[in-house]
Formats: structure tokens, C-alpha cells, sequence
């Protein structure tokens, strides 16, 4: 492997120490590519590029053994795993996002319930709104999606005094807080919950999973937050529980995305909408930064790497 190439969307020189054993190129998504794209490796895919770029040169790597996302979802380089090499391994940035993503998952809850928006818009026109808004405690969340970010925001809701938090995952399984739910119980618990934190990744199983029968389990007034992906809510249909006035919603992210600004959406009541911030934070690169000295170090020694999530077949 002494000729071997890796290539980075962040220069080399900013990450830190690396293996000597290979030849760091550094691209960030440009029409060029910098190097042979047959004498890669590792390749870590730019970050925030969108899928055209982020699967473009591994139609020209027969050799790459790792294709490493700075996301934790893989949705937009999963089509490309059966093109890789036998054996070529899929990671995701496990770790890399929870804190930024957990931050705003519970700044768009408490936005939204405590109706910030409305006073920014009443700041702006130079009026007082005193009256009672809604808070998070003693309030029951339910959290979809109970992996990394989930958990992540879990740890931060127990500060805020909730009166219960359940989870949901693809598999059941025990945690200290308590159990982890599948997604056949959602029926069960949709009802009970004031606030629905999506935090799925994006699946055959989870798309569209928000739709409106389970929309129409939600209590009435119940909040939506979506860190997950736009795909995972049907946006048609929750639309028309907004537009009732009997859910709300925080959304980081819609589909379509970015959202056009005509789209009705943008005007649904009781919406709350940012353009799909949970991640890029200053908190990204430090850990990006760990995640990929760590990679490349387990890489060099032979070892697999962590936070795999596909293999090619």
C-alpha cells in the first residue's frame, strides 16, 4: 500500500498526524479530479455536496476498500454500493453530528412550543405579546430513531423535566432509561406523546413512515420535530394536519429540499422551518477530524474500521 491514495475533503495538514504508509489528496468536490481516482483507497466523501458529487468518482475506484460519509445518514451514497468493488466497506460518521443535532432537535422543540418565532416577528414590529405558552416540562416525548442522535438528545431532555420520554428503533432492546421500542408499538404510543422527535436515518422502511395514519395518532397539538431527513414525513399529508391547525411542526429538513420558496409549507401555521442545520456547526470539524485520524489509523493496521454500514457484494 505504499502508493496507496487517500482522499480528503478537509487538507490533510489540518487533520493532524496520519499513516505514512499513503498519499493524501485533497478534494473537495471540484469538476477536477486531483489525482487517478483508480489508485484510491480510502475515500472520504465531501461533505454537504449532494449525491452528484458525492458518487461521482467512485465509478473510477476499482481499488477503494473504504468509502467514509462526514453524515450520519448514507442515503445519498447507499445507491452506489453494489457498483464498489467486492468487499469495499460503507461507514458513516457515527458520533460526528450527535451534540450539534441533539442542540437543535431541543432548540426547535422549545422554539416552537414557547412560540419564539412570534415574538421575533412582534420584535421586529415593535410590540409586547405577554401570555402563556406551552413548556417542555412534564410533557411526554417520543424519540424515532433511538441510535447515536437519539440518545444524544435524550441525555439533554432530562434537564428540561419531562414527564415521560419513550423510544423507538428497528430493534427492541433495554437501555438504563428504559426500553427501546420497535416501530410496530408507534400505534400504541403515538397518542401519548406531545412532542415527536424524528431522528430515523432514511430507509425503505422509514420512508414516507410519517404519513397520515400516523399523523392522525398524534394528540391534538402535538409538535413534529424533524433532524432527520424530509423524505421520512409525507409532506402532503402533513401538510393538511398543519393547515387544520391540530399538529405543529419544527423541521430541519423537507422534501422536496431545499424547499422552493413558493412551496406551501413555508406559510402551513404552527410551522417552524430551518434549512438543514443540525449538523454544520463548529462542532463538526473537531470531530470529523477524530473520526478520520482514528479511520485511518485502524485502516493502516489492517484493522476494520468503525461505524460500517454497508459491505458490497
Amino acid at each position: 500500500m505504499a502508493s496507496a491514495d487517500v482522499w480528503l475533503p478537509v487538507p490533510p495538514a489540518e487533520i493532524g498526524e496520519l499513516p505514512e504508509q499513503f498519499r493524501y489528496i485533497h478534494w473537495g468536490g471540484e469538476e477536477e479530479f486531483p489525482a487517478d481516482p483508480a489508485d484510491c483507497v480510502f475515500y472520504v466523501v465531501p461533505y454537504l455536496k449532494g449525491q452528484a458529487v458525492a458518487v461521482r468518482p467512485l465509478a473510477h475506484m476499482p481499488n477503494v476498500r473504504v468509502v467514509q460519509t462526514l453524515t450520519a445518514g448514507i442515503d445519498h451514497v447507499e445507491p452506489a454500493v453494489p457498483q464498489l468493488p467486492r468487499g469495499a466497506l460503507l461507514c458513516n460518521a457515527r458520533g460526528v453530528h450527535d451534540a450539534s443535532t441533539a442542540e437543535l432537535a431541543l432548540t426547535l422543540a422549545l422554539a416552537s412550543l414557547r412560540d419564539i418565532p412570534s415574538f421575533v416577528r412582534a420584535q421586529d414590529a415593535g410590540r409586547w405579546t405577554p401570555g402563556f405558552r406551552p413548556a417542555l416540562a412534564d410533557r411526554t416525548a417520543l424519540i424515532v430513531g433511538h441510535g447515536s442522535i437519539g440518545a444524544a438528545i435524550e441525555d439533554r431532555l432530562g434537564a428540561f423535566e419531562p414527564s415521560a420520554v419513550h423510544r423507538v428503533a428497528r430493534s427492541a432492546r433495554a437501555t438504563p432509561r428504559g426500553p427501546v421500542h420497535t416501530l410496530a408499538d408507534l400505534p400504541r404510543l403515538l397518542p401519548e406523546a406531545d412532542v415527536v422527535f424524528l431522528v430515523t436515518p432514511l430507509t425503505d422502511a422509514t420512508r414516507r413512515l410519517v404519513d397520515a395514519e400516523f399523523l392522525s395518532r398524534m394528540k391534538d397539538g402535538a409538535l413534529l420535530v424533524n433532524v432527520a431527513r424530509g423524505a421520512v414525513v409525507d409532506t402532503d399529508a402533513l401538510l393538511a394536519e398543519l393547515g387544520s391547525g391540530r399538529l405543529r411542526a419544527a423541521l430541519d429538513v423537507t422534501d422536496p429540499e431545499p424547499l422552493p420558496a413558493d412551496h406551501p409549507l413555508w406559510r402551513a401555521p404552527g410551522t417552524l422551518i430551518t434549512p438543514h442545520v443540525g449538523g454544520p456547526t463548529s462542532a463538526f470539524l473537531p470531530r470529523a477530524k477524530r473520526l478520520l485520524r482514528s479511520q485511518l489509523r485502524r485502516f493502516a493496521a489492517g484493522e476494520e474500521p468503525e461505524n460500517v454500514v454497508a459491505a458490497a457484494g
